[in-house]
């Protein structure tokens, strides 16, 4: 069939378009109703490893979506050799799983943020938020020197912590609910799930951490760093074989 008259004829055009969409979309569709399942199992010693975000940390997620971070920085490595000597590991699907809306993005006007926990002090991040040239002095990144100076409202963490459980988010609020975390990520960690304790927690990880550098107080800076020093931290790589969530993909 010669393309003038394909492209003469818009009904036919139409229906030749219509079954190659289809025929694309079934190629697609059809091989998950075969997947058992596209979340890696990361498991050490039968605990997961990976779980939701402590109340402090969650408040520096809302944080970090608040001003914009997302817009120049993605979370996600793709499994490509030069952004494996960049920035390690490519990203698993398990760690997203609790994200409400995940943090992907393709956009880089800054590195991706998929494993910067624990790359840098809590200093680091403090001096890099409030003045970014003072530590890099090519970056374009604002000026964030507010985050220092204000105190973080978290009356609501309790709510948002509630909202997320409905999209499936494991946090507890009852003892049947509490036990089934301890098993699954221990009881440190679903200590600090239990929603009846958010306040609690929160004020508790912030005065251990200190991570603004001032005592006796939590401000939206303590909260934002909580958040970028979790992210990329919850799978250790070394405990597994190489290749071990290839089969995932």
């Amino acid at each position: 069939m010669k393309h003038e008259k394909i492209e003469t004829h818009a009904g036919l055009l139409v229906i030749l378009t219509m079954i190659v969409i289809s025929i694309g979309g079934l190629v697609e569709i059809v091989p998950l109703f075969y997947v058992k399942d596209t979340i890696e199992e990361v498991k050490v010693n039968g605990i997961e490893t990976i779980h939701p975000y402590t109340p402090l940390q969650l408040a520096g997620r809302d944080i970090y979506q608040r001003e914009g971070c997302y817009l120049c920085h993605s979370q996600m490595i793709r499994p490509f050799r030069d952004e494996k000597l960049r920035y390690g590991h490519y990203s698993l699907a398990a760690e997203s799983q609790y994200d409400h809306p995940f943090q992907w993005g393709s956009k880089r006007t800054g590195p991706d943020l998929a494993r910067v926990g624990h790359k840098y002090s809590n200093e680091w991040h403090v001096q890099h938020l409030t003045a970014p040239r003072s530590v890099v002095k090519e970056s374009i990144m604002p000026d964030y020197p507010w985050l220092i100076k204000t105190d973080l409202k978290y009356n609501d963490i309790d709510e948002h912590m509630r909202a997320l459980r409905k999209t499936g988010v494991p946090y507890s609020i009852t003892e049947k609910e509490y036990e089934a975390n301890v098993k699954r990520f221990g009881k440190d960690i679903a200590d600090e799930l239990d929603i009846n304790k958010a306040d609690d927690n929160l004020l508790k990880e912030a005065e251990d951490n200190n991570y603004d550098g001032i005592p006796g107080r939590v401000t939206e800076m303590d909260a934002l760093v909580a958040y970028l020093q979790v992210l990329g931290t919850m799978v250790d790589f070394s405990k597994f074989e190489d290749g071990h969530f290839a089969k995932y993909r």
